[in-house]
């Protein structure tokens, strides 16, 4: 059956749509989904079921898993932007070179100590070490959809992803010239410079190609967008195809280079070619994932033993922490940010593609050779690729499926923003609350609201505001602020209610759509917002003071007004004479207030921060942004 030509369009189909049905169900439980296409891969892979084997693809399952490997590394390359990589500059090039080498030479040595069998040498340790590397986007991606972390962690985990893809995917292959007798091999540091020069070269090349037909070359007036989306997926995979012709495994390179170099530039119709390839991603990455893991039985896994599992442990349990912890030594990562990404560390598709290919080629060598060479080269295949496969299983089960448990532990998810009432009121305060960073989530129940909502990309949570358990999803037990921002009075005068005795909410603000009200609400303590007199205050402000008032309107353009709490010790006891220079350009202290103050006031040259203070910071937007790092100690 799983030979048979006439049943390939139906198996492609149906693995596909496990692959949607495995998505919508990971979505569904906040877990990583390559946990559900392993599991599915399995299943329809063991040789009792026959639905699909080694035959099934031909010989043409590496060149599928290499194209879709191209497009899954440019889309996670295309959304890593530079700019963020600032938040965590120092130990972000340190994961990417130090902790690559820590876990290459790490894993290596357990491999080589876990196994007494003889087939395992140093050279198919570091093998299995250099593929192990990798953590990737396919993984770590869908953790930061359900795990929103700081950005300082979120740049480092993503951009290690990126990077380690690529530089495991090139040492991977220079080793297994080393391992594989039908292979001649060069030198490894030669080696892994052409690969990786060749594919920087030619994934620059293309991105700049592709880059001038989108900026300067009308691509059609009535089908530009589609156009747009359909050239840049070309692009991706003349740049995989490229420079694999020149050089095996620089296509990986290639693509990364020209993911992240378009990605960074300003270009028409970005939006929709994020959308686009987004869900072309999630397709390739569920069929490739679910026919990987087919080739994979059940008793290779259970080959390795108790070896394979020691190898586990050492790859999760000592050498990732060790990694991490040298990479962020003298950065401003606390020490729980420290521990959850040393627990985050699921590895992907590179692993596992690369894995099966040369599991693949050592098989047959092994036929071509015979003897007990051919012995000696299937055990090391069964090897490999046990080993990689239960590391790429046990990391993506449990690091996957627990991180956001962990991280709720630890207390790194950064305080919520929760607005009950995702209208037009809800969703603009939205806008601007992300734009400055805050980890928002939107309530709403009406399903139109809803899919609007989405579609301009905030966390929803489906429901009634004013029931308590929904509050609770929502991250009631974790927020900072929770507005009321609905269309009923009575129901938002409830949720103020509940968030401040049942959660005890920091800060608790309502929305007051008829004035008469305002007095009722004020009386029971919540701070309230009168539709009516904020509506007279923006017209009254354009009157008046018109410049302000439109330099007030564009904030997250080119201005920010942002109040931050005094926390960080070396400002603290210093007078704004002394920390007006400290403050970054274009940022300056414009009034202070807190307990120790009746009202906001408009500090002198001569007053002394105390701890407690809080600041309202006035300037232009980035420099605000680094002004309340500072003033906060974050």
């Amino acid at each position: 059956m799983a030979g048979s030509s006439t049943l390939l369009i139906p198996l492609v189909a149906g693995i596909i749509g496990l692959g949607v049905l495995a998505q919508v169900l990971a979505a569904r439980l906040r877990v990583p989904s390559i946990i559900f296409y392993l599991l599915v891969g399995v299943i329809i892979g063991q040789p009792g079921l026959g639905i699909i084997d080694s035959s099934t693809f031909g010989g043409a399952l590496s060149a599928i898993v290499g194209l879709a490997v191209a497009i899954i590394v440019f889309e996670g390359a295309y959304h890593l932007r530079f700019d963020r990589l600032r938040e965590a500059p120092t130990a972000t090039f340190r994961l990417v070179t130090i902790g690559a080498a820590i876990a290459l030479v790490g894993t290596a040595i357990a491999v080589k100590f876990a196994f007494s069998s003889p087939a395992v040498s140093w050279k198919l340790s570091f093998l299995v070490g250099a593929l192990l590397v990798a953590t990737g986007p396919t993984v770590i991606t869908p953790i930061l959809n359900v795990v929103p972390v700081r950005d300082r962690v979120a740049a480092a985990l993503e951009t290690e992803g990126i990077v380690n893809d690529v530089t495991a995917a090139i040492i991977a292959v220079v080793v297994f010239e080393t391992v594989n007798p039908a292979v001649s091999s060069d030198g490894l540091l030669q080696a892994f410079a052409l690969r990786l020069g060749t594919g920087l070269l030619v994934g620059l090349i293309v991105a700049g190609v592709v880059y001038y037909l989108l900026q300067y070359v009308d691509l059609s007036p009535g089908d530009a967008p589609r156009n747009s989306r359909l050239l840049v997926l070309a692009g991706a995979l003349i740049a995989y195809a490229g420079a694999n012709t020149i050089a095996t495994e620089a296509g990986v390179a290639a693509a990364a280079t020209a993911g992240m170099a378009l990605g960074n530039v300003d270009h028409p119709y970005e939006e929709d070619i994020e959308a686009f390839k987004g869900d072309i991603t999630l397709l390739v990455l569920s069929f490739v994932f679910i026919a990987l893991a087919a080739q994979l039985e059940l008793a290779a896994l259970m080959d390795v033993g108790v070896a394979g599992l020691l190898v586990v442990l050492a790859v999760a349990l000592l050498i990732r922490p060790l990694l991490v912890f040298i990479s962020t030594v003298g950065d401003r990562f606390t020490t729980n940010e420290k521990l959850f990404v040393s627990f985050v560390g699921p590895r992907g598709i590179i692993p596992a593609s690369v894995a099966t290919l040369f599991a693949v080629e050592l098989h047959s060598a092994a036929e071509e050779l015979g003897g007990a060479q051919a012995e000696l080269l299937n055990q090391q295949a069964e090897i490999l690729l046990g080993t990689v496969f239960l590391v790429i299983f046990a990391t993506a089960l449990f690091e996957g499926g627990l991180a956001r448990y962990i991280a709720e532990k630890l207390d790194v998810i950064p305080m919520r923003v929760i607005i009950v009432g995702g209208g037009q009121v809800g969703r603009a305060l939205a806008a601007r609350l992300e734009d400055r960073g805050e980890n928002v989530v939107i309530i709403e129940q009406d399903e139109e609201a809803v899919e609007r909502a989405r579609n301009a990309g905030y966390a929803v949570e489906i429901g009634d505001g004013t029931d308590t358990d929904i509050l609770r999803s929502a991250g009631a037990d974790n927020a900072k602020t929770v507005v009321a921002a609905t269309g009923d009075d009575d129901a938002n005068l409830l949720v103020s209610q509940l968030a401040s005795s049942k959660f005890d909410v920091e800060r608790v603000i309502a929305r007051a759509n008829n004035p008469d009200n305002v007095e009722a609400f004020e009386d029971l303590g919540v701070r309230t917002i009168s539709s009516a007199m904020a509506t007279a205050w923006a017209i009254d402000n354009q009157i008046e003071r018109p410049a302000i008032a439109h330099w007030m309107t564009d904030i997250g353009r080119s201005g920010d007004v942002q109040e931050v709490e005094v926390e960080n010790p070396e400002l603290i006891g210093k007078s704004i004479r002394e920390v007006g220079p400290m403050l970054p350009e274009a940022c300056l202290v414009a009034l202070v207030s807190g307990e120790l103050h009746e009202n906001a006031e408009v500090p002198t040259a001569d007053y002394v921060l105390e701890e407690g203070d809080m600041v309202t910071l006035l300037g232009r937007r980035e420099s605000v942004r680094d002004g309340m790092k500072l003033v906060s100690g974050n």
